[in-house]
């Protein structure tokens, strides 16, 4: 008999919805209220999302998040900036105590990931792990070189024909897990490249001339886009199949909405919370 994992589709939501209502399915798993969840979204508008221990100011341009209409939010996880534009997210909630999920967090990652994985071939496309090999890249994975999340290897790697084509980011609290990754329909590198503070001018051709060959988008692949629906169904479905499970739509009731607005309210509007390394 396959365990049952609820499904919540959120499509376009604002970045401060976004992570409130991960943390919040975070919350309600951990105290028994709700199975493991897979959760899809969206970002209206398009938001750059730091990760928990990054520095805003060392880093990021705000004053180029400002002036695109861009939302700016920090996430409860690691990893780093990652702009969400044309892309669908989606987030996995599940305890630590699962049966047969791996109690490091490359070795969950990995696990997770396969639900990923197999969507992207449900696509058609042939993606594959990638682990780091090269004394570089495992240099790259202790120190990244830049606040770029497209940039660096990291362990069992979601690639598409060599480039990298999904990245992810964990964290666990009460004893659950929280992992939740952008996957690229398309990839607009002017906008992305703006967003970020360079050494010099010098450094950004570097980053403008790396990202081709390092970060790829779906569509780039196929002679007719995807469409966000195409993605949530094969996706849905490879999370299905990797995890061996199945998934029951759900939706939340009207005392878990304010729940997530209250959370919205007291950490994720606040500067407090998005600004505060």
């Amino acid at each position: 008999m396959k365990k049952q994992w609820y499904f919540i589709n959120s499509g376009p939501c604002s970045s401060a919805y976004n992570m409130a209502l991960d943390e919040a399915l975070l919350d309600w798993h951990s105290e028994g209220e709700i199975p493991p969840v897979i959760r899809f979204y969206e970002w209206n508008p398009a938001t750059l999302s730091i990760g928990y221990f990054q520095q805003v100011h060392k880093d990021i341009n705000l004053q180029a998040v400002q002036n695109q209409n861009l939302g700016f939010i920090r996430r409860p996880t690691g990893g780093r900036a990652v702009l969400h534009d044309q892309e669908l997210t989606y987030s996995v909630i599940v305890s630590e105590s699962y049966p047969n999920m791996p109690e490091t967090v490359t070795e969950a990652y990995r696990v997770i990931s396969e639900g990923i994985l197999q969507g992207f071939r449900q696509l058609g496309l042939n993606a594959y792990f990638s682990v780091p090999e090269t004394k570089e890249q495992l240099d790259d994975l202790k120190k990244p070189k830049s606040a770029v999340c497209f940039d660096a290897s990291s362990w069992y790697e979601l690639v598409v024909e060599g480039k990298k084509v999904a990245g992810s980011a964990q964290t666990r609290q009460k004893g659950v897990i929280l992992q939740h990754g952008a996957i690229l329909l398309d990839l607009n590198e002017e906008l992305l490249l703006s967003v970020f503070n360079f050494d010099s001018d010098e450094a950004k051709e570097r980053m403008r001339k790396k990202l081709p060959e390092k970060a790829v988008a779906m569509n780039q692949f196929v002679d007719i886009p995807f469409t966000i629906e195409q993605c949530v169904n094969a996706f849905s479905k490879g999370f299905e199949e990797a995890l061996n499970i199945e998934l029951t739509p759900y939706e939340i009731n009207e005392k878990q909405q304010q729940y997530v607005e209250q959370l919205m309210q007291k950490k994720y509007l606040t500067d407090a919370w998005n600004f505060k390394k």
